[in-house]
């Protein structure tokens, strides 16, 4: 097949970590095609959806992860599946590209279901399922906000589409900085915050979930650094070897026929105790460490679920 990927600068991933490079080389591994592009350099020109960019051969070289060929623009609509697979933020950008990828139904694949993505932002497709999050505001109106930390003391505040841990605070019962938190954000973004009640088994990780086609195939736990709430991996946390619990399998089943049935083949939730706190859909990540952990090549996994929709 040929395959497209929608992705931040191949130079720059870490071959040990990053799960797009570990997608592309089990791609390469079962006889695909590749292709790279940036999300620049995606267009729509009269009546086609194109993309500039290299035909590639990915590598497990530290700082050279990929061979690109001489750049040349494609038509998208002659590849077999392509990757939404660029880090947010999720913002205008982000969200016309999935508009221009939504225009190939029906001529390509594009995985994760660009519709989808659109509708189902990480911090929002969870207030689907209240029953598995615990108690949740999302305002841009100071008082609403202050009303829920008055009410449940001990907070997260954190930006609405942010990613990676950036921006995320810790407000105890004790902190005074709500308002300043609440100007700085507002003075440099248009967007909503999302406040969650804290969750003290943080302190013991938060669970990464990974699902494929609505189905769990293993997790692994991060754990926050000393002194850190946050447990992203990109900010310091330590991915630990762990199992799925009975509550992490109700969670999964709740939530995983809504995801199969809305073409979110490759999902990654977080679990924090037993209360679900995301739905990542954008471009999730975690398949390397847990490949690690379990001896299973979870790539494959995913590329067999793709290919049997084709």
């Amino acid at each position: 097949m040929k395959i497209a990927f929608q992705m931040d600068p191949i130079g720059a991933v870490d071959i040990n970590a990053d799960s797009s490079f570990r997608l592309a080389e089990e791609a390469q591994a079962r006889g695909h095609q590749l292709f790279f592009y940036g999300p620049d350099q995606l267009a729509y020109q009269e009546g086609r959806v194109t993309a500039r960019g290299h035909d590639m051969t990915v590598q497990r070289v530290a700082g050279d992860p990929a061979v690109l060929a001489p750049e040349r623009d494609v038509d998208l609509a002659d590849f077999d599946v392509i990757w939404l697979r660029q880090d947010p933020p999720f913002d205008m950008h982000y969200i016309t590209s999935t508009h221009l990828l939504d225009r190939l139904k029906g001529q390509a694949l594009v995985v994760n279901d660009p519709f989808w993505v659109r509708n189902y932002p990480e911090k929002l497709l969870v207030l689907d399922f209240p029953e598995l999050t615990p108690p949740t505001t999302i305002a841009r109106d100071l008082q609403t906000i202050k009303a829920f930390k008055e009410k449940h003391g001990d907070i997260i505040l954190k930006p609405l589409y942010g990613n990676g841990g950036a921006g995320v605070f810790r407000l105890d019962a004790n902190d005074r900085n709500l308002t300043s938190l609440h100007e700085l954000f507002t003075g440099f973004s248009r967007e909503p915050l999302i406040a969650q009640k804290f969750l003290p088994d943080v302190r013991n990780g938060d669970k990464r979930v990974i699902l494929v086609d609505g189905q769990p195939v293993g997790a692994i736990n991060r754990v926050p650094a000393e002194g850190e709430t946050r447990s992203n991996m990109h900010v310091g946390g330590r991915p630990e070897k762990i199992g799925l619990t009975a509550r992490d399998l109700e969670i999964c089943a709740a939530i995983g026929p809504l995801l199969k049935e809305r073409g979110q083949v490759f999902v990654g939730i977080d679990v924090i105790g037993d209360y679900l706190t995301e739905i990542n859909v954008t471009s999730p990540t975690g398949i390397q460490e847990l490949e690690r952990f379990n001896g299973e090549n979870i790539a494959e996994k995913i590329w067999l679920a793709i290919e049997a929709k084709l």
